[in-house]
This record gives structure tokens, C-alpha cells and sequence, in this order.
């Protein structure tokens, strides 16, 4: 990590690997995270904890059970603890996370998609 400002673009084009997390600095006990992402993820939940998403770049949907909230670029939602909810992409989004170390990304569904973040 570094004490230097952080040039979020940047970060974002140093990679091109979809719902694979990447660390960029970190808040008290809480991590902030870029990814790229396009399609559907998983449904899943983080029971402990609420999970921020900021969009950067594109659309990003995030399906809830009980409807949709469409985000575009400067736009975010917290989605609570605990609330079952699906992030997808038509086309590819670049977003920012904050959530807390250690906060798996798929919750708890698990499987194949779950990635711990590195450093970018």
C-alpha cells in the first residue's frame, strides 16, 4: 500500500481479469478494492457486513429479490448486511468496493468465483 495518492484509472488499466478484486489502499480495517467486471456474478449475501459499490466506468446492475438497482458512472449503493443480491454488467464496468478485511466476495455462496483480492 501506499501514502501517495492513487490514480484509481490507472489501477483499473493495469488489468483485465473480470470479478477478480484488486486492493488499492486501505481505511482503519476496511479495504478498498477496483474490479472489472461483465456479467452475471452469483447471487450471494455477506451476513456480517454491508458492502459498498461505486460505479467508475459503464452500468452495473445490481439485481435485489425484490428489484433491480441500475448504477452508472460517479453513482453508488450500499447494499445491507445480510440482503441477498446478484451485481451483473451487460457490458464491462469498472467499479470501486469498500468493505471490510476479509470480506469474501461471494459471500456466502462460495464456489468457483471467489477470489481473494491482491494487491494492485
Amino acid at each position: 500500500m501506499t501514502t501517495q495518492k492513487i490514480d484509481i484509472a490507472g489501477k483499473l488499466a493495469g488489468f483485465t481479469e473480470h470479478w477478480a478484486p484488486r486492493r488499492i489502499a486501505r481505511v482503519n480495517d476496511y479495504e478498498v478494492k477496483v474490479a472489472k467486471v461483465r456479467g452475471e456474478f452469483v447471487w450471494h449475501a455477506h451476513e456480517d457486513t454491508d458492502e459498498l459499490f461505486l460505479v467508475v466506468a459503464g452500468t452495473l446492475t445490481i439485481r435485489l429479490r425484490d428489484g433491480d438497482v441500475v448504477l452508472g458512472p460517479g453513482e453508488m449503493y450500499v447494499v445491507p448486511r445480510g440482503t441477498e443480491h446478484c451485481p451483473a454488467a451487460d457490458e464491462e464496468a469498472h467499479i470501486l468496493l469498500f468493505e471490510p478485511s476479509g470480506t469474501t466476495n461471494t459471500g456466502t455462496a462460495g464456489g468457483t468465483r471467489t477470489r481473494e483480492p491482491v494487491d494492485a
